[in-house]
């Protein structure tokens, strides 16, 4: 497979990023290491801790994938309901695997982002890893991603464009020569690891993000991560 989806704000990409991570769902968990050599791990650990540090009763993860944040969630907090949520059957079955594996009790459940099925108020946090810039529309996925979550925290792990300076040309040049190189090789689907850099450069700066939860009633700060290749935003309801 070589077809990617679109990527960008507005776009009508839905079907094309479903269709991809269930083709790379099986190799998935293995890229993220190979490609972050082992440093998102520590990143979901520094995302997770933000998201639990007002002592949530229930936590819905949303675009969950194979529910590596999830699990790091319900494992930090083993008295907290989590639940997560994703558009892709597949990845959704390696996360349940994960979770019996670990004997953790999460909830995995099939939902689209810019729909999600459950009541205004539910939830006491909310969370997104790696997922918000697969959303076809980042200004709907925002409402749509906090409005189930009651006066409390939306927390978000996700990739900035590289910053400017010689740090992020290196790694702009890792992140669109070498990245799809190696996921295509390991995945045999270069398509989607053309389409992971392509989507981080297409997605707002931090402080573009951060303005977009302050307009929607959020109190927002962020911190870069590893020299800005990840970011973790927190927003609080005012």
């Amino acid at each position: 497979m070589t077809n990617r989806p679109p990527v960008g704000d507005r776009q009508d990409k839905g079907r094309d990023v479903q269709a991809m991570f269930a083709s790379i769902a099986p190799r998935y968990d293995l890229l993220n290491r190979v490609l972050s050599l082992g440093v998102d791990r520590s990143w979901r650990r520094a995302a997770a801790a933000e998201a639990l540090a007002l002592g949530p009763k229930r936590i819905l993860d949303v675009a969950t994938g194979t529910a590596d944040f999830a699990l790091e969630l319900k494992a930090r907090a083993p008295q907290a309901e989590v639940v997560g949520s994703d558009f892709v059957p597949q990845m959704l079955e390696i996360g349940r695997e994960k979770a019996r594996a670990r004997y953790l009790e999460i909830t995995l459940e099939e939902g689209d982002a810019l729909n999600l099925p459950y009541p205004d108020a539910s939830f006491d946090t909310v969370t997104c890893s790696f997922g918000f810039r697969n959303f076809a529309d980042y200004a709907r996925g925002w409402p749509s991603f906090t409005g189930c979550c009651a006066r409390g925290r939306a927390v978000i792990l996700e990739f900035p464009p590289p910053a400017r300076g010689l740090f992020g040309s290196v790694f702009r040049f890792y992140f669109q020569q070498v990245l799809p190189r190696i996921g295509a090789l390991i995945s045999g689907n270069a398509g989607a690891y053309t389409y992971l850099p392509e989507s981080v450069l297409a997605f707002p700066d931090p402080e573009r993000l951060a303005g977009l939860m302050r307009a929607t009633g959020f109190r927002s700060r962020y911190q870069r991560l590893t020299f800005g290749i990840a970011a973790i935003h927190v927003g609080d309801k005012l």
